[in-house]
């Protein structure tokens, strides 16, 4: 179901037997309390309702039902909107899923629409509802909740992303196929830039939200939360960057590596070459004399020497060993 929860809190407590869209509605205008819906790749009419009831400005809401959107936080009035990069490590494949989740923050109500599987806000929603006097100070603690829920979401990411680079440091000089190690450290240099591209941008948002609040007197509480929130992104970001270089490194290291080998090789058959060459030379100078005495013609010189036929045998045998004498003082032997 697109309506994955909706709920309403009056002085940080839930109201009981709230359901659907519309019994949310009315409950809020009649308590005045606050409103936190939560969406999962809403239908065009299910956005359109929660955006018709909030006054949400339609620009937000085409981004949040096309997707695909860089983070950011805009301010429409006074609505919030803030679209975020979430991450979740997967063990299986050894690698990182990106998602997005779009906020919509207004003074009574939360709006939160899902385009992938995390983060995990049933999680966000028992934290805070086990905490009334800190959901009692409104839109702005649901904010900080499902913030800091994204914020920890990249943790196991940030490990999963370490382990693997261990790995292939352990795989860098030991006996794994160039080409597949390659492989692997591009594909693990894009998981590293889209998870930069998931943090680095939450840095400004939350500083900006800081910022923001100072000047609409948010709770001081909820300010401090957000510094925690933000010293846990930025020390992200900080292994981001690191891990980046790391890459940048291996790859560098394993391009040298394959130049080595390559460069051995050619090594390795110019040698075999000069010996090839080598002995092809010694074979060709007793070949030379025995086919030149081998013509049979009539009238060739030495052809009736008693010591021609020794005298040929020592030739080429002296050709031989003058050439094999020859080349092995260069080496090539």
């Amino acid at each position: 179901m697109p309506v994955i929860e909706s709920a309403v809190y009056v002085d940080g407590r839930r109201r009981p037997g709230v359901v659907g869209l519309e019994e949310t509605y009315e409950v809020t205008r009649a308590t005045g309390g606050v409103a936190w819906i939560g969406l999962s790749r809403p239908t065009i009419d299910e956005l359109e309702s929660v955006a018709a009831e909030f006054g949400l400005h339609h620009l937000a809401v085409e981004d949040a039902l096309k997707g695909h959107q860089r983070s950011k936080l805009e301010r429409y009035g006074d609505t919030l909107f803030l679209a975020l990069r979430t991450a979740r490590y997967i063990d299986e494949t050894e690698t990182v899923e990106f998602g997005e989740l779009h906020v919509f923050v207004g003074r009574q109500f939360v709006v939160t629409v899902r385009h992938a599987e995390s983060p995990d806000l049933a999680r966000v929603r028992d934290r805070l509802e086990a905490d009334p006097e800190l959901l009692a100070k409104g839109p702005d603690a649901i904010l900080y909740g499902v913030l800091d829920e994204v914020v920890d979401e990249y943790e196991p990411v940030i490990a999963g992303l370490e382990n693997d680079i261990d790995e292939i440091e352990d795989q860098l000089f030991g006996v794994a196929e160039h080409e597949v190690l390659t492989r692997r450290i591009y594909d693990l240099s894009s998981e590293v830039i889209g998870f930069q591209r998931a943090v680095q941008p939450l840095i400004g948002m939350i500083e900006a939200l800081q910022r923001g609040g100072e000047k609409d007197g948010v709770d001081l509480d909820l300010s401090h939360h957000l510094g925690d929130v933000l010293d846990h992104v930025t020390r992200a970001g900080e292994r981001a960057d690191s891990f980046r270089t790391l890459l940048d490194r291996a790859l560098q290291a394993q391009s040298t590596l394959i130049t080595r080998r390559m460069t051995e090789v050619s090594v390795e058959q110019n040698e075999q070459i000069k010996r090839i060459t080598s002995w092809a030379a010694i074979l060709f100078a007793p070949t030379l004399v025995g086919t030149v005495y081998g013509m049979n013609f009539r009238y060739m010189p030495e052809l009736h020497w008693t010591w021609g036929y020794p005298f040929a045998l020592g030739l080429m045998a002296l050709l031989g060993l003058g050439l094999y004498v020859a080349f092995k003082r260069r080496d090539w032997l």
